[in-house]
């Protein structure tokens, strides 16, 4: 499970300012998504008439209308940790042991491919020919491999290391070095709500993902509001549902817990940054903590397309100036080297903020990782890989720790 603890705002952080009084929701759609002008920031609540207020009351326990709410202090930030913390409702150490195991089985492969290439190994020129191969099988690709046979090299001299058990320690260390950067936390709750949206090719794991992150948050006591933008595939709000109700019952003991609600907003073949705009919009109105936009899969090679997930964007900026927050792609892990190519493709597009690398419990081999963290130096900023995925129980989407998955990686 993640570990999710709160982060204490400043003592002089001034409380969040009240939401603007409501106008015509049509009319400010209609502005956004033709790219107009900006929109006012709030909407009455009674003008959503297709949003099911009450998914939450019927799925995860939504709180009662007719008890006062406290009076609140200014939001604290909580952050999905991809370093150790005081958990609040966290994992424990056999939660994550188990799922490191299920890692090291989707990566075994891989590991055992490169770990038999150190057996009874001399430190020569053979060595790091059969490493060479090893790392374009595992879909490192061919800049990353170079980078990390030279780096090998480098330091087995430096070292005088003549160990082949010692040299394979190295190369561990220095597939952690080069991943360390990626692994960086999801931080919730320094702008209320917090917007997220999802993009990713078709199949990649984006309504699967969306359901496992919306439960955690829930039982971090935090409000979802669901986008369900992919308005023209049939039953899409439904799985929305489905997945976080699976997520949701995965789990007595977490079901137990006071949680935050749900809602989601979606119309079926209507227009996806309308959709999108009016969520937001429902968003701030509600009182919810996080707003997740699901998009319809694209290729990135599909250019109308590309400008169509652009657009929404853009309209997710004038319900909510600032936003979205993070724009996180969500990637088939099986996918091997395409994987880069759709996160150079997607981020020339969107700027993306973060990656979620799905599916790693079957025939992926992993090493793609090393490439997007070798692309990933010519950015401004790294693109952090913010969570992984190993199967489809909600225990299966972990935080991403480079230690771990090196460890995994090199066998």
């Amino acid at each position: 499970m993640f570990s999710f603890f709160k982060k204490k705002p400043s003592a002089d952080a001034a409380p969040p300012a009240a939401a603007p009084a409501a106008t015509s929701a049509a009319a400010d759609r209609a502005a956004a998504t033709n790219d107009v002008a900006d929109a006012p920031s709030s909407e009455r609540q009674g003008a959503f008439g297709w949003l099911n207020a009450d998914v939450g009351e019927l799925l995860f326990g939504k709180r009662t209308a007719d008890v006062a709410p406290a009076p609140t202090a200014a939001p604290n930030a909580v952050v999905a940790s991809a370093t150790p913390a005081a958990p609040v409702g966290g994992e424990t150490v056999d939660e994550r042991s188990g799922w490191l195991a299920k890692l090291r089985s989707g990566l075994q492969r891989t590991g055992s491919t490169i770990a038999s290439a150190f057996v009874a190994a001399e430190i020569n020129e053979e060595l790091y020919e059969d490493l060479e191969v090893a790392l374009l099988q595992a879909d490192a690709g061919a800049d990353a491999t170079i980078y990390l046979l030279d780096q090998l090299q480098a330091r087995v001299t430096r070292t005088h290391v003549r160990d082949a058990a010692a040299a394979r320690k190295l190369l561990a260390a220095i597939v952690e070095e080069l991943l360390q950067p990626l692994e960086r936390p999801l931080v919730i709750g320094e702008h209320t709500p917090t917007v997220i949206m999802v993009v990713g090719v078709n199949g990649a794991g984006k309504t699967t993902s969306i359901g496992k992150l919306a439960r955690h948050l829930l039982d971090s006591q935090q409000d979802v509001l669901l986008a369900a933008a992919d308005t023209f595939r049939a039953a899409a709000r439904e799985q929305l549902l489905a997945w976080a109700e699976r997520a949701g019952t995965a789990d007595p003991a977490r079901v137990a817990r006071a949680s935050g609600r749900i809602e989601i907003v979606s119309q079926q073949g209507g227009d996806p940054a309308g959709v999108t705009y009016d969520a937001v919009v429902a968003g701030k109105a509600r009182g919810s903590d996080v707003v997740i936009v699901d998009t319809a899969g694209r290729l990135a090679t599909q250019i109308h397309l590309m400008e169509e997930l652009k657009k929404i964007k853009r309209v997710i900026a004038k319900a909510e100036p600032g936003a979205p927050h993070e724009v996180l792609l969500v990637i088939d892990g099986n996918t091997g080297q395409n994987a880069l190519a759709q996160v150079q493709a997607f981020d020339g597009a969107l700027d993306l903020t973060g990656l979620v690398i799905t599916k790693l419990d079957g025939t992926a081999k992993g090493g793609v990782l090393a490439a997007i963290a070798l692309w990933s130096r010519s950015r401004v900023r790294p693109l952090p890989v913010y969570f992984i995925g190993v199967g489809e129980k909600l225990a299966d989407l972990e935080t991403f720790r480079a230690r771990e998955f090196a460890a995994a990686l090199v066998g």
